[in-house]
């Protein structure tokens, strides 16, 4: 923004509060549970911050045009991956949300804050659903990332 950019595509894994969401699979958040400290320095306090729905319609567009299967989903926002814990995972999952990441609701205000357009798309990661933790070896997964910075780059440029 500094540089005077106004549109924004932000891609990147997360944590699966559901099992039956593969490696990979595409999640675009349409809201976030605000778990974390960064999204309260840039607009008013609220329990979940809604995505850009201007910028949601652009995604799923996209991905409809080009036959990319996709959720539509509720996230967690929270910078202490250590305090995943099994009562809160169950608490969010109950709130509708689906991932757990770190970036999504401060992304969100921080766009809101500057008026300028942002989307997130997320794939599934680690899966965080059962009793044990699931790496699922989603940071490996190179050609995942790849495509996705790809889409990305295109929906951007159709902003």
């Amino acid at each position: 923004m500094a540089y005077g950019f106004q549109k924004f595509i932000v891609c990147g894994g997360a944590g699966v509060l559901k099992k039956d969401i593969a490696v990979g699979h595409v999640i675009v958040p349409v809201s976030a549970v605000r778990d974390e400290g960064v999204s309260y320095h840039y607009i008013k306090p609220s329990r979940e911050i809604e995505c850009n729905l201007e910028v949601l319609k652009i995604i799923e567009d996209d991905f409809n045009i080009h036959n990319i299967r996709y959720i539509k989903a509720k996230t967690w926002t929270t910078d202490s991956f250590y305090r995943e814990t099994k009562e809160k995972v169950e608490l969010r999952k109950a709130e509708g949300c689906v991932t757990v990441e770190m970036e999504a609701a401060a992304f969100m205000a921080v766009s809101q804050f500057r008026n300028v357009k942002l989307g997130i798309i997320l794939y599934g990661g680690d899966d965080l659903s059962g009793v044990e933790w699931d790496s699922r070896s989603w940071n490996s997964r190179s050609e995942i990332r790849i495509n996705l910075v790809q889409i990305s780059m295109r929906i951007c440029s159709s902003l």
